[in-house]
């Protein structure tokens, strides 16, 4: 019967007696562990040679004696030589020190599991009976893959530090997520969520994680950005880890920044795990790339609120540009005149792609001289993603989803 342990070997000492190819695969576990690592063996491997030149690891060239095991907290023994081996273990079970014997796994006081880590979380796997380790691995590397698409229990039961994550969700289907995000909102207690972006995926958490919806809508901004922040840092420093999850990626047009900055301020432990940006995934779902080779050999990216500076009409009025629009539905008007007055031909190719990545998708096509009416005629209306370039033309690539509009305008 195995019994199933993790052992603190930070700062404390280990032995490898043999210096081949099995220490060079195990010892970096315990180097990462902080463990103070000594080989003993006459010859080194490559590998575990590099880390002695390197100054991590302690290496006496000799074969070992009893006494090289005198004040360790545990012994790996991998010298290929099975009498070796067993005197190794011998000498550890008469002093009391777990012992990993290579030659004989079955009957070392020890085994080495093998491991995944996600997050702060740890999962070893062992045989109980017999050595398999081809079997611990694969089963090892399924629990990896299902914690980290969080779809095993991740959340503390017991208080910790608080932190917060800001995520970004993406265009919005939960498949489109990074992993990573998948991983923290498992993990999450509170989850202060956006109106855009993967909102199914918190029907998947469980029933006590509190859930505050701070959604923005056009002109309607029920919970303050400050009131944002305080969210924040109070549900942290209440040792709660909370997510905050955005549409999109958090740091562009998210006010991320603002949010990462009050956490900071508040000495409340942050980061950042990106999201695919609307600006780029939007107009892909539409068949529009945002580059072309031999259309557009750059991309600028503005806001559609305020007038637009010059970098953005220089960007209008260059042929080989895409310039990509975020929250600019109401601002159509303006951006055409602007561009217009910039040099930008009415024939300029135009996008708008409302609702990306959802069932009510749809793409407008047209012009610059055109695309205000045509906007208009059909009711274009936010969430959308404008789309001002070449790379907008119908002609382009086939298009991928519902369109209006004339495409030969």
């Amino acid at each position: 019967m195995t019994t199933m342990l993790g052992l603190s070997l930070t700062g404390r000492r280990v032995v490898f007696v043999g210096g081949g190819a099995v220490a060079a695969r195990r010892i970096g576990r315990f180097l990462d562990e902080g463990a103070l690592v000594t080989v003993v063996a006459p010859d080194l491997g490559a590998h575990v040679q590099a880390l002695v030149d390197a100054g991590r690891v302690e290496w006496v060239a000799r074969t070992a004696v009893e006494t090289d095991i005198d004040g360790a907290w545990f012994v790996h023994t991998a010298t290929a030589v099975p009498s070796i081996d067993a005197a190794v273990a011998a000498w550890c079970e008469r002093a009391r020190v777990f012992c990993v014997n290579t030659s004989d796994g079955a009957h070392g006081s020890a085994r080495l599991t093998a491991e995944t880590r996600v997050g702060d979380v740890v999962v070893g796997v062992a045989s109980d009976a017999g050595v398999d380790p081809r079997r611990s691995a694969r089963l090892r590397d399924a629990i990896g893959a299902a914690l980290r698409s969080g779809a095993l229990p991740l959340r503390r039961r017991r208080k910790a530090a608080g932190r917060v994550d800001l995520v970004g969700g993406g265009p919005g289907p939960a498949d489109l997520m990074t992993v990573r995000g998948r991983r923290l909102l498992a993990e999450a207690d509170v989850v202060i969520a956006d109106r855009l972006g993967p909102t199914d995926v918190l029907t998947e958490l469980d029933p006590d994680v509190e859930i505050i919806d701070v959604g923005k809508q056009p002109h309607h901004h029920p919970v303050p950005q400050e009131e944002i922040n305080a969210l924040l840092v109070a549900h942290a420093r209440a040792g709660k880890r909370v997510v905050r999850l955005k549409g999109g990626d958090p740091f562009v047009y998210g006010r991320g920044g603002e949010e990462v900055a009050a956490c900071l301020a508040a000495g409340v432990p942050v980061e950042v795990v990106p999201g695919l940006t609307s600006a780029v995934s939007v107009p892909e779902a539409a068949g529009i790339p945002v580059t072309h080779r031999g259309v557009s050999s750059g991309l600028h990216l503005a806001s559609g609120h305020g007038e637009p500076s010059p970098s953005t009409l220089a960007a209008l009025a260059d042929d080989s540009v895409t310039t990509v629009f975020l929250m600019g539905v109401a601002s159509l008007a303006r951006i055409v005149a602007a561009a217009t007055a910039a040099g930008a031909p009415d024939s300029r190719p135009v996008a708008i792609v409302e609702r990306g990545h959802t069932r009510e998708q749809r793409t407008t096509r047209s012009t610059l001289g055109a695309v205000v009416a045509d906007a208009a005629a059909v009711g274009v209306s936010n969430p959308a993603v404008l789309v001002f370039g070449d790379v907008a033309r119908a002609d382009l690539l086939l298009p991928t989803t519902q369109e209006v509009g004339d495409p030969r305008r």
